[in-house]
C-alpha cells in the first residue's frame, strides 16, 4: 500500500475537521467566543503585564509622580489648668460700665489680686454686660479674662494714656516710625497658662482714633496692637469678638502652645490701615480654627521678623494650622505668609478655607534682604469667591528698615503645595513671580478649578517657577510647570521654568 503524498495528508486532515464547524451557526458561535476570549486576554495584559502578543521587554513607561505628603503639623494642647483657685467681677474693684469712666486701676486692682494666686491655680476676672472704657494694662499668668455677652472693653481714643514699649528685637525699631512703639491695649510678657475667652464680649480699640492720626502723619511712634501676648505658652483664646483695632488686630509675638478658636475679628473694609486680623509672629505650635475675619489689611500674616533684624533674632514661625476659616481682605488678602519672614516659616497647614470679595487669596510675599526661608506649606480644600487674585507668590515685596539691610541675603521657597482649590470670578486665578534671585522651586498643584471673571490669555501666571501639575487644573496651567496624569505618569515636562509671563495689567 502507497503511503499518502503530503498533498493527500493534508486533504486527508481538512477532512478531518470535526462536524461542528460545517453549520454556519456553529461556525459564527465559535468567532464570538474567540473574540470574547482575546479581549478578556488583551485586558487582561493591559491591567497586569502579562505579554500574550509582544516580546518581552523593559517597561520604558515615563515615571510616576509621587503626590507629596504634607508633612504633619502637631496640633497644640495648651496647658491651661481648668481650675481657678478664686474667681472676682470687675465691678468687685469699682468699675463703671458706662462707657465714659475709665476703669483702668480696676482691671489693674483685679489683675494684681489674681497674681497673689499664681501658685494655687491662677483665677478668674470676669467683665460683665457693659461699657467697660480702659487704658491699656498687663495680664498676669494663670488667668482666665472672661468676657460676658454684651460686655465691650473700650479702647481710650488719647495716644497719651498708651505706654510706649521698646520695639521688638526681631523688627529692631518701630515698624512705622523710629524709636519706641505704643503698646496694645490688652498685653502680656513673659506669660503661661493664660486664658481670654467669653460668651462673644468684645474687645474694641476704637482704632478711627488711630487711623485718622496716621494717615494725617499726626502720630511719632508706631501705633500699637489690639491684643499682644509676647514670650508666653499655653494661651488659648476663644469665643470672643475683637475690632477696630489701632493697628494689628491680635498679635502672638514668638509664644509656643497657642490656641484661637471661635473669634469675630473686624475692621472696616476700607480706611483702616494695617488692622491685620491675627499675625503670629515667630511662634511654634500654634492652632487657628473656626473664625470670621472681615479686616483693612490681611485676615491672617505669618511672620517671623523684618530683614537684618530677624535674620539676627532668629526665630521661625513653626508649626502652624489654620483652618475652617471665613476671610475677606478687600485690600489685601485672605491669607497671607510675610512679607516679614526673616527668621523663617516652615510646617503650616491651611485647610477648609473660603475667601470671598477680596483682593488676593492666599499670598506668599517676600524680597532680597529677607534671607531665611519658607517652606513646606500646603494648602487644600480653599474656595475663591470674586477676587481679584487667587494664588500669589511674590518675591519682590521691598519694604526694608531705612538702612543695613543685605540685598543679597535671599529667601528660598521650597515645597508649596496646593490641593482642592476652588473658586469662580477670580481675575486671575495663579500669579507666581519668582525671580533668578528668588526662584520658586516645589510647587505641587492637584484638582484646581477656578472660575474666572474675564476671559484673558495668562490668568495662570509664572516666572522663575519649578513645580508641577497633577491632574486636572483649570485655567491651564503655566508652561514653567510639568504636567501628570491623575495616575502619576509624566505628561509632559517643562523646559521652561525660567520663562515670564507675569502681566499686571489687568
Amino acid at each position: 500500500m502507497l503511503e499518502p503524498t503530503a498533498t493527500v495528508a493534508r486533504l486527508t486532515h481538512h477532512r478531518n475537521i470535526p462536524s461542528f464547524f460545517s453549520s454556519p451557526k456553529s461556525l459564527i458561535a465559535f468567532l464570538w467566543i474567540l473574540g470574547f476570549t482575546l479581549i478578556y486576554l488583551w485586558q487582561t495584559n493591559s491591567a497586569t503585564g502579562i505579554q500574550l502578543f509582544r516580546r518581552a521587554s523593559t517597561p520604558t513607561t515615563p515615571p510616576r509622580q509621587t503626590i507629596p505628603v504634607p508633612v504633619p503639623v502637631p496640633v497644640p494642647v495648651p496647658a491651661v489648668s481648668g481650675y481657678r483657685a478664686v474667681v472676682y467681677n470687675l465691678t468687685d474693684f469699682g468699675a463703671v460700665g458706662d462707657g465714659k469712666t475709665v476703669n483702668t486701676e480696676a482691671f489693674e486692682r483685679a489683675i494684681g489680686k489674681i497674681r497673689e494666686f499664681e501658685e494655687k491655680g491662677g483665677g478668674q476676672l470676669n467683665v460683665g454686660a457693659g461699657l467697660w472704657l480702659t487704658a491699656p494694662f498687663n495680664l498676669t499668668s494663670c488667668m482666665t479674662l472672661f468676657l460676658e455677652q454684651g460686655a465691650v472693653i473700650l479702647g481710650i481714643q488719647n495716644e497719651n494714656y498708651w505706654p510706649l514699649m521698646p520695639p521688638l528685637p526681631s523688627y529692631g525699631f518701630g515698624r512705622e516710625h523710629v524709636g519706641p512703639r505704643y503698646g496694645s491695649l490688652i498685653h502680656g510678657q513673659n506669660l503661661k497658662d493664660v486664658i481670654i475667652t467669653g460668651n462673644n464680649g468684645t474687645i474694641d480699640g476704637q482704632g478711627k482714633f488711630w487711623w485718622r492720626k496716621y494717615r494725617a502723619k499726626l502720630l511719632n511712634y508706631t501705633r500699637g496692637p489690639l491684643v499682644q501676648i509676647m514670650w508666653s505658652r499655653d494661651i488659648i483664646i476663644s469665643n470672643i469678638t475683637l475690632k477696630n483695632s489701632p493697628f494689628w488686630t491680635l498679635h502672638p509675638y514668638d509664644c509656643k502652645n497657642v490656641t484661637i478658636s471661635n473669634l469675630t475679628i473686624l475692621a472696616p473694609i476700607k480706611n483702616a490701615p494695617n488692622t491685620d486680623g491675627i499675625d503670629p509672629d515667630s511662634c511654634e505650635d500654634m492652632l487657628i480654627e473656626n473664625c470670621y475675619i472681615s479686616t483693612g489689611d490681611d485676615g491672617i500674616a505669618i511672620k517671623s521678623g523684618w530683614d537684618q533684624y530677624g535674620i539676627q533674632y532668629g526665630r521661625p514661625s513653626n508649626n502652624i494650622t489654620i483652618r475652617n476659616l471665613i476671610v475677606r481682605s478687600v485690600v489685601s488678602a485672605g491669607i497671607s505668609i510675610g512679607s516679614e519672614m526673616s527668621g523663617g516659616i516652615s510646617n503650616i497647614s491651611i485647610s477648609n478655607i473660603h475667601i470671598w470679595q477680596s483682593r488676593r487669596g492666599v499670598r506668599i510675599k517676600t524680597a532680597p534682604g529677607r534671607g531665611a526661608y519658607v517652606q513646606n506649606v500646603h494648602y487644600q480644600n480653599i474656595t475663591f469667591s470674586n477676587l481679584r487674585v487667587g494664588i500669589v507668590i511674590k518675591t519682590d515685596y521691598n519694604e526694608h528698615p531705612i538702612t543695613g539691610f543685605d540685598p543679597k541675603a535671599v529667601p528660598k521657597i521650597n515645597n508649596v503645595s496646593y490641593v482642592g482649590i476652588y473658586g469662580s470670578g477670580v481675575r486671575v486665578p495663579v500669579r507666581m513671580q519668582g525671580s533668578s534671585e528668588i526662584p520658586i522651586r516645589g510647587v505641587f498643584i492637584q484638582n484646581m478649578s477656578v472660575g474666572i471673571s474675564d476671559k484673558k490669555k495668562h490668568v495662570f501666571q509664572c516666572a522663575f517657577v519649578e513645580g508641577r501639575v497633577v491632574g486636572y487644573v483649570f485655567p491651564v496651567p503655566c508652561e514653567n510647570l510639568d504636567l501628570y496624569s491623575e495616575n502619576g505618569e509624566l505628561v509632559k515636562a517643562s523646559g521652561s521654568q525660567n520663562v515670564s509671563d507675569i502681566d499686571y495689567s489687568f
